[in-house]
């Protein structure tokens, strides 16, 4: 992670340095190295892709797209499942999955951090590419998936491409087969070829980040005397692209008491992918500019909505929430402050006894017309609970 002000008097940097969080790393350091041993006029398009062990780190993440898909099909979202923060399954935690070291780590990295945006930069073309990145189709070889978030996901991409010296030039030469600049150097993963297990469609549905690929120059391995030009082509778009993390809103989700609620659900009205706060009860929810009524809930909580405008300046605007507790949870929480635990009296069954209670209704209520103890009785009588009813005991206690 990058600490301290960067000299110089470009206010630019200086303001995006001094607001945002950047963590670099490197993916595949065995792949780099088997690239560097082969030399750029040796390195084919493959070779540096591979870990040590033979693995594709960037596509060794748990296929959550399947998972999800298939709750959406029996409909269990979100009574039974929630369309975010997709766990990852069991067998893949396994230790005998076939899961590099690296994936591993970049799991618990991502789980570890709220990211906001990401993007994981390589080569071999000219083009951003967005999730999903696997096909919804069963078998489809190549078509459209777009994720809920599909329109803030083009404009990411856009921002990038269209502030490449290249990608997006109509006029350049093609890097292989495909000229990606006629769609403005963008496409969708899925639309280009499916692969299941990416780390683009798991940042997206395990995490809050979104994240895209950039393939940043047609030559996989370029020679060091090229490097000064690919990093003019790709300057002003890694600094356009990063600065995208501030657009959106943003806020804290308190409690009555001011304390920061983790793990709150931010949903967007039209959205259907949903965040969750981090640790303070702080979020960031990227959306481009117009209006959205948004809800904030957790469980024990009552939920709170509230229109959120996100203009077109740069800077995400601020949409806070103070959530109540719900009367259940704070009867709950009086219990456990207390060791009270609750008492289930008998169900007494209904229709056995119906008979019987009107017979005793009516002897007791002859009786109160002597009055004294018959009266009590009869009230008594008549106001016999149905249902188990819960027990508190004495207590000072302010609600």
């Amino acid at each position: 992670m990058w600490s301290g002000v960067p000299s110089g008097s470009n206010p630019r940097i200086r303001t995006w340095w001094t607001q945002t969080r950047i963590q670099l790393r490197h993916g595949n350091p065995d792949g780099y190295e088997n690239a560097f041993q082969a030399g750029s006029e040796l390195c084919g398009w493959s070779l540096g892709r591979w870990s040590q062990d033979g693995m594709d780190i960037h596509h060794n993440f748990p296929d959550l797209n399947s998972i999800l898909w298939e709750a959406e099909v029996k409909k269990w979202i979100p009574r039974k499942m929630h369309n975010h923060h997709v766990a990852v399954p069991g067998w893949y935690q396994a230790r005998n999955a076939t899961v590099a070291v690296e994936t591993r780590a970049l799991v618990a990295w991502m789980e570890k951090l709220p990211f906001v945006l990401g993007g994981n930069l390589q080569g071999g073309e000219l083009v951003v590419t967005f999730p999903y990145d696997r096909t919804r189709t069963p078998g489809a070889v190549r078509e459209a998936s777009p994720t809920p978030d599909d329109h803030v996901f083009r404009w990411l991409a856009f921002s990038y491409a269209s502030t490449h010296r290249l990608m997006a030039d109509a006029s350049r030469r093609v890097c292989h087969t495909e000229d990606f600049a006629k769609e403005d150097g963008t496409i969708n993963g899925a639309s280009w070829h499916t692969a299941a297990g990416s780390m683009n469609d798991f940042s997206y549905l395990h995490t809050n980040c979104l994240e895209l690929s950039m393939y940043v120059g047609c030559d996989k391995f370029p020679h060091e005397s090229e490097l000064p030009e690919e990093w003019e082509n790709n300057r002003e778009s890694l600094l356009v692209f990063m600065e995208q993390v501030h657009r959106g809103i943003k806020g804290v989700v308190k409690d009555l008491r001011g304390q920061g609620i983790a793990n709150a659900v931010i949903s967007v009205e039209g959205i259907g992918h949903d965040i969750r706060t981090a640790t303070d009860g702080d979020y960031w929810r990227l959306l481009n500019p117009g209006e959205y009524q948004v809800t904030a809930r957790a469980d024990g909580y009552s939920l709170t909505r509230k229109m959120c405008e996100v203009g077109y300046e740069m800077g995400a605007t601020r949409c806070d929430f103070t959530l109540g507790r719900t009367n259940l949870s704070r009867i709950k929480e009086i219990m456990e402050k207390f060791n009270k635990q609750p008492i289930r009296l008998p169900v007494r069954p209904l229709r056995a006894r119906r008979g019987r209670q009107r017979r005793l209704g009516a002897y007791r209520t002859k009786r109160a017309a002597g009055g004294g103890r018959g009266a009590m009785l009869s009230l008594v009588a008549d106001v016999t609970p149905l249902q188990s009813p819960w027990f508190i005991g004495n207590s000072d206690i302010v609600i």
